[in-house]
């Protein structure tokens, strides 16, 4: 259970989903099995299911990397319509990157971060921000996954019953 009293279902109305990256990909090693947790292939693999589970919910995502280390040159920031990626320059972390935007957020509606740093979870939900491990983060994304496979499985029958029917 999230650090915060409230449960979340697989798809929550929220203003933004905030992910600390390497933290995710740490705790999720079955995602890029196989790869460095720091590399550029691992980053991609976490980006697309992250674009699939904002697909199946509507919610913005944010995803932050610490830029430091990430190669030899700083990766560039990426926007997608609902899906944003951003390293953080020298001299600050991504945690840092994650409070500040949590707070900035906060007028216009719920937020969650997600990471597994217990000082970035105490520092967010002492502000009145929404927190969740990577572990309930993962069942999320799962959960929402399986529905959207499952809704889309109802359609397609529903539609091919239709298309046989009038015939």
């Amino acid at each position: 259970m999230p650090i915060t009293a409230k449960r979340y279902s697989a798809c929550m109305a929220l203003v933004r989903i905030l992910v600390d990256g390497y933290s995710l990909l740490h705790s999720w090693p079955e995602l890029a099995e196989g790869l460095p947790r720091h590399s550029e292939a691992a980053r991609d693999a976490l980006v697309e299911m992250l674009t699939h589970y904002q697909d199946a919910c509507g919610t913005p995502v944010t995803i932050f990397f610490d830029g430091r280390g990430a190669r030899r040159t700083k990766p560039k920031n990426t926007s997608g319509k609902s899906v944003e990626v951003l390293f953080s320059n020298a001299g600050q972390t991504a945690d840092d990157l994650i409070e500040r935007a949590a707070v900035r957020f906060q007028p216009y509606g719920e937020v969650l971060v997600v990471t597994d740093d217990f000082a970035e979870r105490d520092t967010v939900s002492g502000f009145g921000g929404s927190v969740a491990s990577c572990g309930n983060f993962i069942a999320m994304i799962q959960n929402a996954l399986a529905n959207l496979t499952e809704n889309l499985n109802n359609h397609n029958r529903s539609e091919r019953n239709k298309f046989f029917r009038s015939r």
